[in-house]
């Protein structure tokens, strides 16, 4: 180390040593830090008011529902609910009816959503592409009644068409062909296509707006090149629209996933146990027989079937087109 000497009043030599530089005191932020921090602050603001209210209105109560699924909260006849654990869930993996219900859930989301609505909605798209002003108007208008009209009222004019003396039968016994009680001997079959009825007009509008995305000069070129429609719908149409299939496909499978009112106007989840899909098996465990702490396991698990429909499209939405 270097030292350096001077000479002080009365000639006495004074030695300094100069010192390593003086570091910024750590609680000291840097100031490019502080206004990241102030930059992020103020874009939050504007979001901040829907995040409370989502806090309050969602996140609370499925956090409250969450506590209670591992109760065995009743709705009459007790003084006060005891932690059960993982109880409530062994029971119902160890109830048959809960078991078809899940299947039957399954199904029914499969053939009304997956199938039904997504097929006949890029279908109804597709040809409204090609049909005269008149008919496009007629045909979305027709399609998007049967979906704004109220859960309730449509299960009702889906029970009346199905029915024993319904229109249908009526229908099949004027072209002399067997008629038979639809919501007896095919009921979820019969509440899918209720379902269909009902939804498709969401996935129509949906793939409409997307194919009007697609420029024509690519499907003239195809054209031109000799690719028939079926072609041209596999390798141009459908790549193309991919994401707004998935975004579709995740919206009325959850939508589906939840439906009650128009299955219970329906059939009630019958007959038996037939058409009992979740939604209407948590409703008879957590109302009709007051165990609502069941009830609420039932809803969580129907939650997380629905996260878990949700996890597999979000990821096929990753990959860009």
């Amino acid at each position: 180390m270097t030292t350096a000497s001077s000479a002080g009043p009365g000639g006495v030599a004074k030695t300094s040593s100069p010192g390593p530089p003086s570091a910024p005191p750590p609680s000291a932020a840097p100031p490019g830090s502080r206004a990241r921090v102030r930059r992020g602050l103020l874009r939050a603001l504007p979001v901040s008011p829907a995040v409370v209210l989502l806090t309050l209105f969602l996140a609370g109560p499925i956090g409250y529902c969450a506590y209670i699924a591992f109760t065995d909260l009743q709705l009459t006849g007790q003084a006060e609910s005891s932690f059960v654990g993982l109880d409530n869930f062994r029971e119902a993996f160890g109830d048959e009816r809960f078991l078809n219900a899940v299947w039957l859930t399954l199904v029914f989301t499969f053939l009304s959503s997956v199938i039904g609505q997504n097929t006949l909605g890029l279908a109804l798209a597709t040809l409204m592409q090609r049909a005269s002003k008149p008919v496009r108007t007629l045909t979305g208008a027709i399609v998007v009644t049967a979906w704004v009209l109220p859960e309730v009222v449509a299960g009702f004019l889906l029970y009346a068409f199905f029915r024993r003396e319904g229109t249908l039968n009526a229908v099949l016994d004027v072209l002399h062909l067997p008629s038979q009680n639809w919501l007896f001997t095919l009921p979820i079959l019969a509440v899918s296509f209720a379902n269909v009825w009902r939804g498709t007009a969401f996935s129509m509008l949906v793939y409409s707006a997307a194919l009007n995305e697609i420029p024509k000069e690519i499907t003239e070129a195809a054209e031109v090149d000799g690719a028939g429609g079926w072609r041209r719908m596999w390798h141009i149409t459908l790549p193309m629209i991919r994401r707004s299939i998935g975004t579709n496909l995740m919206l009325n499978t959850l939508q589906t996933l939840s439906v009650f009112g128009l299955i219970w106007v329906m059939t009630r989840g019958g007959p038996g146990n037939d058409s009992q899909t979740l939604p209407l098996f948590m409703y008879e465990q957590a109302f009709q027989k007051s165990m609502i702490g069941y009830g609420t396991a039932v809803a969580l698990l129907l939650l997380l079937v629905g996260s878990l429909f949700s996890v597999v499209y979000l990821r096929l939405l990753r990959t860009e087109v």
